[in-house]
């Protein structure tokens, strides 16, 4: 399916849930499709089974808060940043609901959280203006990237480009294995001040990036690999893309 204006408008609402009594702040779903975590601002990790259409478990963070969650490759894993105490990411077992390990190394909040599709691999992008690479097998960081404002980051569907978003108006490419070089390529959005980016998705294909806003907009653009360039047009918004 591709998306397009006319097919985001003709999405409807199947079922609602109503576990949380804040704001869910993430959801993901299992490498397998069977089911989807959500964090939300209510210390609350739910577990829904997507097969029967319900929710399964429900555990606590009340100490340190969740946000961002993410499956790691094993289905009773997940990653997620604290919004509570400090700004340390958190790998825990869903199995008997222990930490695994954690991650220090972020000063501020942590906006962005990506696992690699290939390995133990992940990345973190923050406040402090930082794109740090982990391994869920280390505490230790594996790479640090510094950059000049807040970013946004994710894995392209190989694992070995990193996407990174930067001040809600432009995208960079990397190479993990030398991303200390710098970006290959980078793609200039015309800046719109009512909202702030908030994720990037790549497509199955790794051809396009889709950039969730805050606001009233989805961005829609080609990576170095694709060389038409798109625009997605969701509640009246429309951005003309730029290479550079």
């Amino acid at each position: 399916m591709k998306l397009t204006d006319n097919v985001l408008r003709s999405f409807r609402v199947a079922k609602v849930f109503r576990e949380n009594s804040d704001k869910i702040n993430c959801f993901d779903f299992s490498s397998n499709g069977e089911t989807i975590i959500s964090s939300s601002d209510d210390d609350s990790l739910v577990l829904y089974d997507c097969q029967e259409g319900k929710p399964k478990r429900t555990l606590y963070s009340k100490k340190y808060g969740v946000d961002l969650i993410r499956y790691t490759h094993a289905a009773n894993t997940v990653v997620y940043s604290s919004n509570k105490i400090d700004d340390t990411i958190r790998y825990l077992s869903l199995h008997d609901n222990k930490y695994i390990r954690y991650f220090p190394g972020h000063n501020k909040r942590v906006t962005s959280l990506s696992m690699s599709p290939v390995d133990d691999t992940f990345i973190s992008g923050s406040l402090d203006k930082t794109i740090r690479l982990w391994d869920l097998r280390s505490p230790n960081c594996q790479g640090l990237m510094h950059l000049q404002g807040k970013p946004v980051c994710s894995f392209d569907p190989e694992g070995l480009i990193f996407a990174a978003g930067v001040n809600s108006e432009m995208v960079k490419l990397y190479d993990l294995r030398s991303f200390d070089k710098g970006p290959f390529a980078t793609f200039k959005l015309q800046y719109d001040r009512t909202c702030e980016w908030t994720g990037l998705k790549f497509s199955n294909d790794g051809k396009l990036i889709l950039v969730s806003t805050n606001g009233g907009a989805l961005h829609l653009t080609p990576t170095a690999s694709c060389t038409r360039r798109k625009c997605l047009l969701v509640n009246g918004y429309c951005h003309a893309i730029q290479e550079r």
